[in-house]
């Protein structure tokens, strides 16, 4: 169930394109009344961030009660294809003070449990109650038979022109936003839990939403919503802006814990990420790579900046990267021409970046990659987040807040050379016989800080290995022709070896010139003719 809910919010990333085809050819609306076009809302309700808090604690301490789908059968019928028929009429927007655009999610098979949605105004909200007029519904879609009982699945924002949403929240706790290029791809969620362990995991749920505009003239919409869930329950805060770079989503949640929890994921991302030009070997596919994100960036509490290429692993796979106060950590697409991927209907270059900020001290913990096999891009196989050491008990109360960048290039990421490619190919040198599991490694940086510097600028590759590793013919030096540079080396594994972590990076009299480049070498991987050693 898992993987097709995870498959349905990938392919939910071209519902924008389809409705704004379907809005365009008026024909399929069904003229409305003025009183039919109205919105119906609930009473108002006193609201602020401290009621909702407050109401979260008091959740905490009830027992956790499931959401009640109304219609389950009818609701089962409506699979993709018929989920897609359902369309927000775009004379039922509802708007915020400020104008911003606000339209709802039709429930369907794989988001079947409803979401209380309201609106603030001031320090009162009102319920948005539903009904099916505030949907074009084919007549013969299963959908036609509901009438006032089936609720909003989750809701999307329109830009100015009213013409494309640029943030949507569907399903559990996840949420997007389009990033700089107007492309949705990889999803953050609110919380995760029990991510990557033997018994299954815990999707908490967004259970209700309360939209409001904000008094800062550049916040675009501030989204409050209750998270419940077997373990937790939440309060959320997060005020979202549009820039010219992307967008930016500042994130408050305060966490209630009804049980103890094994492994609590802040901050989480998912991803996809079938294959490279390096693992080519794993797809059978006409396109030169397919993946929405290609490396884990990590900004470590001591400053150091890391480069972890994804993988497309024969098993499932979870590192940690053990750390203090973390500065941030995120899901990149750092190749963006479109020559590498030659895909001009969902458009891989031109996927979003997330980065994380944390903005208080996160304490002790890792963040952790989850990396799962996959073979097809439908699935999505990556997901990573910060666990806190300090795991919490029942009756804690933990809060978080951070910001999201969402964008080509992650806020603040210039001052080192980063990772551009990194290949892999037989170890030795040419014309001479070649060792025996021996692996050579090469990886390009490129950066303003490299500008100018020459191979008589005392620029050294720091390269080391875990376990009983050989590492010989290292090499720095700039690539003809550009300012970038290139580090070579060979490794050579012993027979019985399991797993190899590499690390490589560039300095000049003992001060770092680039991020660190790391590397996961696993035994099934040891295979140059095939070239299917995962790197990025």
């Amino acid at each position: 169930m898992r993987k097709y809910h995870e498959a349905v919010l990938k392919r939910i990333a071209l519902l924008p394109l389809f409705c704004m085809l379907m809005i365009l050819n008026a024909g399929t609306i069904t003229p409305a009344t003025a009183e039919e076009l109205a919105p119906e809302l609930g009473s108002a309700e006193p609201f602020s961030f401290e009621v909702l808090k407050e109401k979260a604690q008091d959740l905490s301490k009830q027992d956790y009660k499931p959401a009640v789908v109304e219609h389950p059968d009818i609701l089962e019928k409506l699979d993709f294809d018929a989920h897609q028929q359902i369309i927000f009429r775009t004379d039922r927007n509802v708007y915020l003070d400020n104008g911003t655009a606000i339209q709802m999610f039709h429930p369907g098979r794989y988001f079947p449990e409803p979401v209380k949605m309201s609106i603030v105004d001031g320090e009162t909200s009102r319920e948005l109650k539903y009904k099916p007029i505030y949907f074009d519904i084919p007549k013969d879609n299963p959908a036609s038979a509901l009438k006032d009982e089936a609720g909003f699945a989750g809701f999307r924002l329109l830009r100015e022109d009213e013409k494309t949403d640029w943030i949507a929240f569907l399903g559990a706790s996840y949420f997007r936003t389009d990033g700089a290029e107007q492309q949705y791809g990889m999803s953050a969620r609110g919380l995760a839990i029990d991510t990557g362990l033997s018994t299954p995991e815990e999707f908490p749920r967004f259970t209700e939403f309360y939209l409001s505009s904000s008094e800062a003239p550049d916040i675009d919409a501030e989204i409050y919503a209750i998270m419940d869930s077997p373990s937790v329950t939440g309060a959320y805060k997060i005020q979202a802006r549009q820039t010219s770079e992307g967008q930016t989503l500042d994130v408050s949640s305060a966490l209630y814990f009804r049980k103890p929890v094994e492994r609590l994921g802040i901050a989480p991302l998912t991803s996809m990420f079938w294959y490279s030009e390096n693992n080519r070997a794993r797809a059978f596919d006409w396109r030169p790579e397919v993946h929405d994100s290609d490396g884990l960036s990590i900004e470590t509490g001591a400053g150091e900046r890391i480069w972890r290429p994804l993988n497309n692993p024969e098993t499932v796979v979870t590192s940690s990267f053990m750390d203090k106060d973390v500065k941030g950590f995120g899901l990149l697409q750092r190749d963006r021409e479109f020559s590498s991927y030659q895909d001009d209907g969902v458009f891989y270059n031109k996927r979003p970046s997330v980065w994380i900020e944390p903005l208080d001290s996160w304490g002790s913990g890792a963040v952790q990659l989850l990396e799962i096999p996959t073979e097809d891009e439908i699935f999505d196989n990556i997901a990573a987040y910060w666990a806190p050491e300090d795991t919490p008990k029942a009756g804690d109360m933990r809060n978080f807040n951070y910001r999201i960048y969402w964008g080509n290039e992650p806020h603040g990421r210039a001052s080192l050379a980063r990772t551009i490619a990194s290949r892999v190919g037989a170890g030795g040198i040419p014309g001479q016989p070649r060792p025996e599991n021996s692996l050579k490694m090469v990886v390009d940086f490129s950066g303003d800080g490299l500008d100018g510097l020459t191979a008589d600028s005392n620029v050294v590759a720091d390269v080391s290995a875990s376990g009983d590793v050989t590492i010989d013919n290292i090499s720095a030096r700039p690539i003809v022709g550009t300012e970038d540079w290139r580090v070579t080396f060979d490794i050579e594994v012993p027979k019985d070896f399991t797993t190899v972590e590499l690390r490589a990076f560039l300095k000049q009299d003992d001060i770092a010139l680039s991020e660190t480049w790391l590397k996961q070498l696993r035994v099934n991987e040891l295979n140059p003719t095939a070239n299917n050693v995962h790197a990025n």
